[in-house]
């Protein structure tokens, strides 16, 4: 690569003096820019040095790759006279003047304590959605199954048990969840759950009865009269109880002397606690939990088709604020109280916006010839079915902004359709074209429907107007042939004399495909094909014999070059180049030769954590295109050193 050529233009495409600060990570250069609207895309994208953009945190971030970006990066400082800066003083510098969105902060906090418990209520909301299956009457016919085959009312009641545990002892999951991330004692946090959902309690489902007819006892504590009333299916109350209990864990940490601390801040945090849920915290927040309930199932009764149309227009670009993450919560509550609410209109919602996008992204599919954005297309538009939009929204949609908005109006007219039916769902579940799995039984046919109709609404309108509108592809045309001419007359040395083998893992934990990592160059696969891992141990080990290509001082990514030819990314954590090497340790060089197996370094993992940063250990193979298929080996878990990775090469007949 010419690095200073490929700066050059890097930096003409941004436009003239307008980068603020730089700086760079182990694979893309960071930038503030001044004004972004003076950025020339579509001379980035016909770059073969830039492998994709994107912007994030108020930074223009360029992908060029391990081993070439910090020189790419070297010259553009030349260039511009910019001067260097740390991904930390890149973040001040993008922030600068910003006041930090209290709003915002609020929904970060909301996702933190909802997504790790998503898998268990979406694990209950698919076995409700199948114990609906079997129960459910006029599915089938007039009878149920269970009514049809009495054989399997025994399994349906065992698959009913299942699927009501997560939601019946919902308050333990967020209780855990909650207190762990207000910095408490998660444990102490499930203990405190456990007292709001006890046996001896009313049923939180059966509270409003009680008092209605009577029946709910009391205690009778310092003159007052204290329900015995039970907190099933609840957030709020429990959200509130979180908050308080590591609060005043952390306030005894501080106070009381270490030879007693062990002892009494748990059973003190507990026991004031205790007191403050039954007699204030939880009879208030049950209030405005119900409160919020009855004023969403209002609002849905009230504006119906025509305000589930406006929701579904606008989910899209909610999705891209991030305030979606807020809704977990929200459908939690409309779920727990199913038999009052009839269900969540939330997750219809969403599986319309997610299959608009990726109808419009289908359609871009087949009106590019350019072989990187069809490829992406392909891809993008697949996963957004399958309920996985941030590709098709990010690395196409947006991109070319009318797709997006053909998205939407897709989304907005399925919407009206199934506002128009009512279709709720009865369950959490993958908000897809599969998402029918969580609807009521009797609406099932509706959501399909809708679903049809935001599917045909976005690839239709994105196909016509890009078909009337074919300039917006001219020079993306023209530049996939140039490149194509360019690369086919010495086929030879384009691809590198690579041979098949199969890399370790890097590190001992859960493998995860790169589209559930939480960074858009990895997700999108723009580095490449590879796998991730979510890490058990600190320990970093070489995936195959070969060469270290790439060591940062920041110690948080590996280059190595295999004997075969693979040239291989090991990328520890999202965003962990700012820890400056802190929590991170090698003794490995430059140049150096590994053995597969060989310690190439270890990584604090409690230290990532607790800089709020993502610990997923990436491994890429940076040439994906040498190779005729990249795939890992199925492994639920998988230790250091231990196949993960087949990597297949061309081999002509």
């Amino acid at each position: 690569m010419d690095y200073k050529k490929v700066a050059k233009e890097i930096n003409d495409a941004l436009g003239e003096d307008n980068i603020q600060a730089a700086a760079h990570c182990a694979t893309r250069l960071r930038l503030v820019l001044k004004d972004s609207s003076k950025v020339d895309q579509k001379a980035l994208d016909s770059n073969e040095a830039v492998k994709g953009t994107f912007e994030a945190n108020d930074q223009f971030q360029i992908i060029i790759g391990a081993g070439d970006v910090n020189n790419v990066y070297d010259e553009l400082i030349k260039i511009t006279n910019v001067k260097e800066a740390s991904t930390a003083d890149l973040k001040a510098v993008a922030s600068n003047g910003k006041k930090n969105n209290p709003i915002m902060a609020f929904i970060k906090v909301l996702s933190d304590i909802f997504v790790p418990i998503v898998p268990a209520l979406v694990a209950g909301g698919l076995l409700m959605a199948l114990n609906n299956v079997l129960t459910a009457q006029d599915l089938f016919g007039p009878q149920s199954v269970v009514e049809l085959f009495p054989n399997v009312k025994d399994f349906a009641s065992i698959i009913n048990l299942l699927a009501s545990a997560p939601f019946a002892f919902l308050p333990i999951l967020v209780g855990f969840s909650a207190t762990k991330r207000f910095g408490g004692n998660p444990y102490l946090g499930a203990a405190m759950a456990m007292a709001m959902v006890m046996p001896d309690l009313v049923n939180g489902y059966g509270v409003a009865n009680a008092i209605a007819d009577g029946s709910m006892p009391y205690w009778h504590i310092f003159g007052m009269d204290v329900a015995q009333a039970g907190y099933q299916g609840s957030v709020l109350p429990v959200l509130a109880v979180s908050w308080i209990l590591a609060t005043l864990e952390k306030f005894f940490h501080k106070r009381i002397p270490n030879a007693f601390d062990f002892t009494f801040t748990p059973m003190l945090a507990i026991v004031i606690t205790g007191f403050l849920t039954f007699i204030v915290v939880g009879p208030m927040m049950r209030i405005v939990s119900d409160g919020l309930t009855n004023g969403l199932v209002w609002l849905y009764d009230t504006t119906g088709a025509v305000g589930l149309g406006v929701f579904g227009l606008f989910y899209s670009p909610i999705v891209i604020t991030g305030l979606h993450q807020s809704f977990p919560a929200i459908e939690t509550t409309l779920l727990a109280e199913v038999a009052r609410t009839g269900g969540s209109f939330i997750f219809p919602v969403a599986s319309m916006a997610n299959v608009g996008q990726g109808g419009a992204t289908l359609a871009i599919m087949l009106l590019t010839k350019n072989k990187k954005q069809k490829s992406l297309a392909t891809s993008a538009s697949i996963s957004a079915m399958l309920g996985i939009t941030e590709p098709a929204i990010f690395g196409v949609n947006l991109k070319l902004k009318f797709p997006f908005i053909c998205g939407m109006i897709a989304s907005g007219v399925a919407c009206l359709f199934i506002g128009a039916f009512h279709v709720l769902s009865v369950a959490m579940g993958p908000a897809s074209v599969i998402g029918f799995i969580s609807i009521a039984p009797k609406s099932i046919s509706y959501f399909m429907i809708g679903i049809v109709i935001s599917i045909c609404v976005g690839f239709v309108t994105t196909y016509v107007y890009g078909k009337r509108h074919m300039e917006v592809f001219v020079g993306d045309d023209e530049t996939a042939g140039e490149v194509a001419v360019e690369i086919n007359e010495d086929p030879e040395a384009s691809v590198a004399a690579v041979q098949d083998e199969v890399l370790a893992s890097p590190v001992s934990g859960t493998p995860i495909s790169l589209k559930e990592v939480n960074d858009p160059v990895f997700a999108q696969e723009m580095m490449g094909k590879g796998i991730a891992v979510i890490p058990e141990k600190g320990i970093i080990y070489a995936p195959a014999d070969g060469e270290l290509t790439v060591i940062y001082d920041s110690k948080h990514a590996y280059g190595l070059r295999t004997m075969n030819g693979a040239e291989v990314l090991i990328h520890i954590g999202i965003d962990t180049v700012g820890l400056k090497g802190e929590g991170f340790e090698t003794n490995r060089k430059y140049g150096e030769l590994v053995k597969k197996g060989d310690i190439l370094g270890t990584v604090d993992l409690e230290k990532i954590k607790q800089a709020g940063l993502d610990s997923t250990v990436m491994m890429i193979i940076t040439n994906t295109d040498d190779y005729a298929a990249v795939e890992a080996i199925e492994l639920s878990k998988v230790d250091g050193g231990q196949d993960l990775l087949a990597v297949s090469a061309h081999y002509e007949n």
